[in-house]
């Protein structure tokens, strides 16, 4: 599969007005027609011609125009990560949403592809449409595209969740297991692992999240929001590899109380058998799935919300310090998720260049403004 480093730091004319490059640096701040005519602009430098309804009277078709005529035949490589990347751009500023352009590049876009829906488990590679199409989804749709927010899924599982919050997939899941007819093309498992992604990019009431099984380990570039489910992953990824029981026994150490310590040590009492289980499961995607699959044992689960409602979030918060502290034999990995990983914060526009939203300035020399 052919790659290419992209260069983000747009080509622009150089026919640009003089009044326009002081604008460009008074202000770093992309309009919506700013942000549509580079798309279009990065269209026209890789040789793609945008979808015909977006050519006329927009500023993306306008960029397009000025790209094509500033480049003439000279055009840089499109293979299909460049062109999903670019038809993603384009389908955010047709929605209005924010895209971090500076970190979620075309090549970081590849290394979220996966083998399997991590929802319907089902192998991705389907046609344009089909159900197993692979599809990027924003985790938590209040947020703009961003490389913490988004996720490669099926369309088939795109399509089931649309609409639905956390807890809405997790009440589907609770009807089905109770005997009422499947909901929406997916079994109870699924709306289980639907809940638990859409959470991971969420924040939650501790009470909600703490009530989540985890079904689905995060996966690559999703980082946590919530602290009980980042303690529900180091925890879960203690078992990925041998030497488990030990590390296991000296988180126990740092808690607090030898209450504490009896419920976690009940709970991973509970998790330990399906432990044994994952490991007769052939294969690092068969592994993950068993471990995964453990949290739909009612007893893993009640012994997790035992465990951890009594820790409290303070508790939660520095048990995953203590872990962190530990150092890298207790953040295992496995097919690529890290249980710990620094996250940008929210107020943070540095990952933001969508309309209304205004990245920081890189540098303070004048620069031109794209936009006619």
């Amino acid at each position: 599969m052919n790659q290419v480093l992209l260069d983000l730091e747009p080509q622009r004319p150089e026919t640009t007005a003089p009044a326009q490059a002081a604008a460009g640096a008074a202000s770093c701040a992309r309009t919506d027609e700013q942000v549509g005519f580079q798309i279009g602009w990065d269209h026209a430098r890789h040789g793609l011609v945008p979808p015909p309804e977006w050519l006329e009277g927009t500023p993306l078709g306008q960029g397009w125009r000025a790209g094509k005529a500033v480049q003439g035949g000279r055009t840089m490589p499109a293979p299909w990560v460049t062109r999903q990347w670019l038809a993603l751009r384009a389908q955010a500023w047709r929605e209005g949403a924010a895209f971090d352009t500076e970190h979620l590049t075309a090549v970081r876009l590849a290394r979220l592809h996966g083998a399997r829906c991590p929802i319907t488990r089902a192998a991705l590679g389907g046609a344009r449409g089909t159900p197993d199409a692979p599809v990027v989804e924003r985790l938590d749709p209040a947020r703009g595209y961003a490389l913490d927010n988004v996720a490669v899924i099926s369309l088939a599982a795109s399509r089931a969740r649309a609409g639905l919050s956390t807890l809405d997939a997790l009440r589907r899941a609770h009807r089905l297991q109770a005997g009422e007819p499947a909901d929406g093309g997916l079994d109870a498992a699924a709306w289980t692992r639907l809940a638990a992604l859409r959470a991971f990019a969420t924040p939650l009431p501790f009470h909600e999240a703490a009530r989540l099984p985890l079904t689905v380990l995060p996966p690559p570039g999703v980082v946590l929001v919530n602290p009980v489910q980042r303690l529900q992953v180091l925890l879960t990824l203690q078992f990925g590899k041998p030497g488990w029981s030990n590390r296991t026994r000296e988180i126990a150490q740092a808690l607090p109380a030898h209450t504490a310590r009896q419920d976690y040590h009940l709970f991973i009492g509970a998790l330990a058998p399906r432990v044994v289980e994952a490991g007769s499961t052939p294969g690092a995607a068969g592994h993950q799935a068993a471990l995964e699959d453990a949290w739909l044992h009612e007893r893993v689960l009640r012994r997790w919300q035992h465990f951890v409602l009594s820790l409290g979030e303070a508790g939660v918060q520095a048990l995953i310090e203590h872990i962190g502290s530990m150092g890298t034999r207790t953040v295992l990995r496995i097919t690529g998720t890290a249980a710990v990983a620094p996250r940008t914060p929210r107020g943070d526009s540095r990952v933001l260049n969508g309309p209304g939203r205004a990245p920081a300035c890189r540098s303070a020399a004048p620069r031109p403004v794209a936009c006619p």
